[in-house]
């Protein structure tokens, strides 16, 4: 540590010398012979005190003399165990030669501190002091797992290859695009106290599950003002709603999430301009408005000697590069019903500036005819109301086709800039990843083969894995998925499409090639594949990239999976059917081809040969024991040995288990080979297989049915919290 010191120029010599012959002394082959080990806190209390002296803006040469003489005389005297005789001590030049010569303190006449302008020196020693005064606890780890989580998978993304961040006014301007219909947007005071039978509410549930995040919650609370805990449902009772919602997959959530790409966008482009004493001082707040809301003129010197102007300028340059749209098609009917989910729509325009809403406005002209309009809307802050922006007339009525398609069609229009994100309903997203969206648009520059990629493939995270079992089940499914699978299937393979909705598409390209989802009714039930089987039809590329993510929830309840499976399953039968995947395995190379039918329809049509042989097993054997064939077949042993052998088979490992080496790897990679190996354990002891099993054959039934009779539709599972018991009748059927 005294290396640090060590490089000065020539005027600090004795202090060189001095760190020098520390440095000398400490060999390795000697060092538990010759040094006593419970002096280093003296040495290192006494160096600490000697960097703050020379640190201090005005120096006492005198305390300086008198730290250096202290430090020498611990390590000379008291660190080395061996004692040395004077004659020793000037032969390594630890003692002056001459006694009588030597007058006053040990180093008085041989130090001369540095001059105050040499930056190099002081810098050193700063850092030095940094280095000897700072304390690593295992009590600084956050003890959050989440936290802990994305801390680790942020400071690793950041030693992954990705292009060079530009300045936030040079970078591609972006929007993002989310789809809503009337699910939660924060949760009601009823809603989070209502008990089930067992006399479970959600409030209880969330803070069950979420303990330390509880208790922060309530210490923020009476820091900001509430002195009993009763208060909590009176003067906080918002702050409340949204902890709880924050915690759930509400609108509220997802909001919350991509705004905080204008928190970050106005952080980077503070930080373009900002100089070194902005950054210090800390003169510039973010996120404060430039001029007062009841002011009509702005004085640019006067806001600048306020220290305001520069803030204007980032948040305007935030604002020209991104925005957020919700597409809330019934926002209009809602409004006029009074429906609680319009107030707190409006709330979240209120307090996100960059929050657009798009819906659908349906006006009567007559008895029986309508006039339909696409409207975006935003709160004004200076009128403190909401107002429209665009009204567009649309030819008829909005749902001819599916739903979300549809309703992600019409505001799409409103969005802005090059390249357009899609998100759901169930995704939230995490300041830190958004410090790196610059970079991540900027792969729109790289030729990923020989074309551009047109879609960026975005990982998730599965965030509601903690919630229970089958909640972990499903995680752990989709993790395998959306990571290890996507990855192989972006590169090598060159058959990635579009699965789910973090992904950034290409908005100019798509604009002009259909847009972003195809809507005819049943047959596109499933949006966001076809998509991406637009996209390589037309000639586009579809990339993924591990170093940011977006976090996604899933279904946690046994029906709501249930449910999801048959959606996907249904909708995965009615892409058999489609005219896109005819004309993808046309024109596809072999081992294109071979890659695609792999991991779209022919996953679901080998698993239901699975399970239909299966059954046939099971029922031949079943006919075989009670036919008595099988008795006579084997009665003769000697021309019978090969169907002997295999109807005594006993599988002792399943084929079922190798289906769940994609997602130990992915475990592997992710937290190690053992942590790994425990998971796969203990999802077997919480009888995963079984689970797996039934998923299968749920999957093998919807996907069977459509292929043959048809009739996909779109199940809206909710995905809230299951706190209420279901009767098994309706779980099986289901």
């Amino acid at each position: 540590m005294f290396a640090i010191l060590s490089v000065q120029s020539e005027e600090h010599s004795i202090i060189t010398a001095l760190f020098q012959e520390i440095n000398h002394a400490i060999e390795i082959e000697k060092f538990s012979n010759t040094f006593n080990l419970n002096v280093l806190p003296q040495i290192h209390t006494k160096l600490i005190k000697l960097l703050q002296i020379l640190t201090k803006h005005k120096k006492d040469a005198n305390q300086v003399v008198n730290s250096l003489q202290a430090l020498y005389e611990v390590v000379v005297r008291e660190f080395i165990k061996d004692e040395r005789t004077p004659e020793q001590l000037r032969e390594d030049g630890l003692a002056p030669r001459d006694p009588a010569a030597m007058s006053g303190l040990l180093f008085g006449n041989a130090v001369q501190l540095p001059d105050p302008s040499d930056e190099k020196f002081y810098r050193q020693t700063r850092r030095l002091l940094t280095i000897l005064t700072s304390r690593y606890s295992i009590h600084n780890i956050p003890a959050n797992i989440e936290a802990r989580r994305r801390l680790a998978f942020f400071s690793n993304s950041l030693f992954m290859n990705m292009p060079h961040a530009p300045q936030v006014e040079k970078m591609m301007a972006f929007s993002v695009l989310t789809p809503y219909y009337n699910e939660e947007v924060l949760y009601s005071k009823e809603q989070l106290v209502t008990e089930n039978e067992d006399g479970i509410s959600i409030l209880y549930y969330l803070q069950t599950i979420y303990v330390d995040e509880w208790k922060n919650f309530i210490e923020r609370m009476r820091r900001e003002g509430m002195v009993k805990d009763d208060e909590i449902w009176t003067t906080k009772m918002k702050e409340l709603r949204l902890w709880a919602s924050y915690r759930g997959q509400t609108l509220s959530r997802t909001v919350r999430g991509m705004m905080y790409y204008f928190r970050a966008l106005k952080l980077l482009a503070f930080l373009d301009s900002a100089s070194e004493m902005d950054i210090k001082e800390g003169s510039l707040e973010l996120g404060s408005t430039v001029r007062d809301a009841g002011s009509d003129s702005f004085d640019p010197e006067r806001s600048a000697s306020k220290g305001l102007l520069f803030q204007g300028h980032e948040k305007g340059t935030s604002l020209m590069k991104f925005t957020y749209v919700v597409a809330c098609q019934i926002y209009g009917t809602q409004k006029a019903k009074k429906d609680p989910h319009a107030v707190e729509i409006l709330y979240l325009m209120e307090h996100n500036e960059a929050l657009r809403v798009a819906y659908v406005d349906e006006v009567p002209i007559g008895r029986d005819e309508m006039e339909y309009y696409s409207v975006l809307v935003k709160y004004d802050r200076q009128l403190q109301q909401e107002v429209e922006i665009y009204r567009v007339k649309l030819p008829g009525p909005l749902k001819i086709g599916e739903g979300k398609p549809e309703n992600q069609n019409h505001a799409l229009i409103f969005t802005r800039g090059d390249a357009v994100q899609t998100i759901d309903m169930n995704q939230d997203s995490y300041f830190e990843e958004a410090l790196k969206i610059r970079n991540l648009l900027e792969e729109y520059g790289v030729n990923y083969g020989i074309r551009k990629p047109t879609i960026l493939g975005v990982r998730e995270h599965i965030f509601t894995g903690s919630v229970s079992s089958l909640a972990w089940f499903m995680s752990a499914q989709e993790t395998s998925f959306v990571t290890l699978g996507q990855r192989v299937l972006a590169y090598p393979l060159k058959i990635r499409l579009h699965y789910g909705h973090p992904d950034i598409f290409d908005r100019f390209w798509f604009m002009t090639r259909g847009g972003l989802s195809k809507a005819s009714r049943v047959i596109n039930i499933s949006e966001d594949i076809f998509a991406g089987f637009n996209c390589t039809l037309r000639g586009g590329n579809v990339t993924h990239h591990e170093y940011i993510q977006v976090g996604k929830g899933r279904d946690v309840g046994l029906n709501q999976i249930s449910m999801f499976e048959a959606k996907v399953a249904s909708g995965n039968g009615e892409q058999v059917l489609s005219r896109d995947v005819y004309r993808l395995g046309h024109r596809l190379d072999f081992f294109r081809m071979l890659s695609f039918f792999y991991t779209t329809v022919g996953f679901f049509h080998n698993t239901m040969m699975v399970i239909l042989t299966v059954y046939a097993f099971l029922w031949g054997r079943l006919y075989l024991a009670l036919s008595g064939v099988e008795n006579a077949a084997l009665a003769d042993s000697n021309t019978n040995k090969a169907l002997g052998a295999i109807l005594n088979q006993q599988f002792i490992i399943q084929l079922g288990l190798f289906t769940a080496l994609p997602m130990i790897v992915e475990n592997s990679l992710e937290h190690g080979f053992l942590e790994a190996c425990w998971d796969f354990l203990t999802m077997q002891l919480q009888l995963s297989s079984v689970f797996y099993t039934f998923s299968m054959g749920t999957r093998t039934h919807f996907f069977g049915r459509t292929v043959l009779h048809g009739g996909a539709k779109y199940r809206a599972t909710g995905r809230g919290f299951v706190v209420q018991h279901k009767s098994f009748s309706e779980n099986y059927r289901l």
